[in-house]
């Protein structure tokens, strides 16, 4: 077979293991061998929209087949796929597919439609706009056409941009090489099986819910449980029937499943592991899913790398509640200082890493490329520290610590501590200008009884330095976040602001 990417992936398993499930949705299960027939028919759709090799694919939807179908579909042409996040406005979507030079776009109906001339628009479900014509149509009339179009694992597969929460989005492309040696890396680390039943939970639009768990477990031979949305009841409901094994979330939708009524009778039993990442696990999560026997192996990576860099082994689950683990079976790890060196145990410096899942770079942008790819390390501006067992703890974002009287704050420490209290809810900690002090914390709180705010910091002052207590406690009853449950912390800067 000439294609040694992506799109090769289907045919493989088909001819390996044709009747084995392969996707299940709504209801309705796919074998590995009709999924394989659905994306021939889906390449061929979208050939007959004149995409060849190296064009660009557009996909904004939620979770929906048709995000796999057109993946794979594309690595057959030797096209190249561009997830869009469904939550950006319309100028922001203009600017993804301006950027990408995307030709194609295939839709959901939540999709901001940002028409622009010379672009072919596919609508995944009806309602059907105006310019639209129907995916499943436009698939049902194509002809199930076998393809080994040369595909090598140096070409592009994707370009999935940064979420954009600081100035334009970054479009990272990744190769089918970077894509095939994550898939390796997470089956390693996760210990994927043939009978993998895997949650498509996360958005298939950002890098940890396409291929955290569920590329690796179609590559293995398992089965992607796909839904829509994340709804915490609805959520159980599907692990408990479909006999989920695996799934990969964000530590809100942890805490929003774990807060259910529900969540202490659903049969759990078949759920073996969750990949949480995305943000830092507070230790009460961890230990409210290990204590219904659950494993949670937390887990460190980006979109620029695939995302897989470190994994916890589920053995260590207990013994490092709070680490990140330890590097992925092929992917380097260091923490630098400023100057470039190791920095030696417990001490915290900036996370660099590199592998055969890192990004060939970002999209048209030498310079930014530049900057953080150097001498083949990926700078991720992630600080972090390797304990004497070489255990990777992150810290926080470089550019979400503050300084206060001298000494290095990091939020996310003050946020777990402001999690470990049972009233507290959910927690975010900026920093904010002091006079005298230079900086000093802000944390932003959600609680399910009224509080006192002097009375949260004296609790907090049991637990924390004095120096790491925030000086202002601001109680509010949401917190802005991304798609993926990651709270934006600029949003919360810009609230801080006076006036």
């Amino acid at each position: 077979m000439r294609n040694a990417g992506l799109g090769s992936w289907p045919e493989r398993r088909a001819t390996i293991a044709p009747d084995r499930d392969a996707i299940w949705f709504e209801g309705g299960t796919t074998s590995h061998g009709q999924f394989a027939e659905r994306v021939r028919r889906a390449a061929s759709a979208l050939a007959s929209l004149g995409v060849g090799a190296g064009d660009r694919v557009a996909w904004i939807s939620g979770n929906h087949p048709s995000a796999l179908e057109t993946l794979y579909a594309c690595g057959q042409l030797g096209a190249i796929w561009v997830p869009v996040n469904v939550r950006l406005t319309a100028p922001e979507v203009q600017y993804v597919l301006r950027d990408s030079g995307a030709t194609v776009v295939v839709h959901g109906p939540a999709a901001q439609l940002p028409r622009m001339d010379g672009t072919r628009w596919v609508a995944v479900e009806p309602p059907v706009p105006d310019g639209s014509v129907p995916w499943d149509e436009l698939v049902a009339a194509a002809a199930p056409q076998p393809r080994d179009v040369p595909v090598e694992l140096d070409d592009p597969c994707l370009i999935m941009y940064t979420s954009g929460t600081t100035g334009k989005p970054k479009g990272a492309v990744l190769t089918h090489g970077n894509m095939t040696w994550n898939a390796v890396n997470q089956m390693l680390g996760f210990d994927f099986t043939p009978q993998e039943r895997t949650l498509a939970l996360a958005p298939l639009f950002h890098i940890g819910g396409l291929n955290g768990t569920v590329n690796p477990t179609l590559l293995r031979g398992g089965c992607a449980v796909v839904v829509r949305r994340f709804d915490p009841a609805e959520t159980l409901r599907i692990i408990e029937q479909q006999r989920v094994t695996s799934f990969f979330a964000v530590p809100t939708m942890l805490d929003a499943m774990a807060r259910d009524p529900d969540f202490h009778t659903r049969d759990l039993s078949a759920l073996r592991t969750i990949g949480a990442a995305g943000a830092a696990v507070p230790l009460p999560t961890l230990r409210t899913w290990l204590a219904r026997g659950v494993t949670m192996q937390q887990a460190y990576g980006m979109t620029e790398a695939a995302p897989g860099c470190t994994v916890l082994d589920s053995a260590d689950a207990q013994r490092k509640v709070g680490s990140a683990g330890k590097p992925l079976f092929f992917t380097g790890l260091r923490v630098v200082r400023p100057d470039g060196t190791d920095a030696g145990p417990g001490e915290v410096g900036e996370v660099v890493v590199r592998g055969p899942n890192v990004m060939a770079g970002y999209w048209n942008d030498p310079e930014r490329t530049a900057e953080v790819l150097v001498e083949g390390w990926y700078h991720t501006g992630d600080a972090g520290s390797l304990d004497d067992e070489g255990y990777l703890y992150i810290h926080d974002r470089y550019r979400d610590m503050y300084i206060s009287g001298g000494e290095n704050v990091y939020p996310a420490e003050v946020e777990s501590a402001l999690l470990d209290l049972p009233e507290v809810v959910e927690a975010a900690v900026i920093g904010v200008p002091d006079e005298r002090w230079g900086e000093t914390g802000l944390a932003f709180v959600i609680t399910e009884t009224d509080v006192d705010a002097e009375a949260l910091r004296g609790r907090l002052r049991e637990r924390l330095a004095a120096f790491k207590v925030p000086r202002h406690i601001r109680f509010v009853t949401e917190l802005p976040k991304t798609a993926t449950g990651k709270i934006r912390k600029p949003e919360l800067r810009a609230m801080a602001l006076p006036g």
